[in-house]
């Protein structure tokens, strides 16, 4: 995503949208609904004390944290929340996919929150937003690596033919999957 604002001209409060009905999420929103240095809120299709409005990610950008929440498996604002000019509050990641979610570090790439700490840190990186920016980059960088169109693309294939391989669908050798890339 291409977020035009700077971590220091965005509203000094935590943001989050998106579905809740696991029982994670829950607990979540029962720790900081009501609060008012977060704006929290369910867009699911179903009954919830919890509802308010979508916001596009241009809107959810506009704040210095976004909270990113795993649901039935990843968080699905991870990658573009991680490409913004906002820090990425998360909770402990359990999930791994193609974005190699296990190589991300709490305090390098995003803030580890849970139920009990959103508050402290939001305040500590308002006062500290050096440390913010850092991460923000650290992000980035993270981030970069699977912008390269051509080599996401090789890999790909090459995930591909490694699977065919093993569950015997395709009878190939190393010698002719590097030939592919030649």
């Amino acid at each position: 995503m291409k977020d035009p604002l700077k971590f220091k001209e965005k509203k000094d409060i935590a943001i989050y949208r998106g579905a809740v009905y696991q029982e994670h999420r829950k607990k979540f929103f029962e720790s900081y609904f009501n609060e008012n240095f977060c704006d929290i809120g369910d867009t699911g299709k179903h009954d919830s004390l919890y509802k308010k409005n979508f916001l596009s990610k241009k809107e959810q950008s506009k704040y210095k944290f976004i909270i990113s929440l795993e649901g039935n498996d990843v968080a699905t604002n991870l990658k573009w929340a991680m490409s913004s000019n906002s820090l990425v509050l998360s909770t402990k990641m359990t999930c791994e996919t193609w974005f190699m979610e296990g190589k991300l570090k709490a305090n390098e790439h995003f803030v580890l929150i849970n139920n009990e700490n959103l508050l402290d840190t939001i305040n500590y990186f308002i006062q500290h937003p050096k440390q913010a920016i850092e991460i923000i980059n650290n992000a980035h960088n993270f981030i970069n690596q699977f912008l390269n169109r051509k080599k996401e693309f090789h890999i790909s294939i090459l995930v591909l033919a490694k699977y065919f391989y093993y569950s015997d669908q395709l009878k190939i050798n190393q010698k002719e999957i590097l030939q592919i890339f030649q």
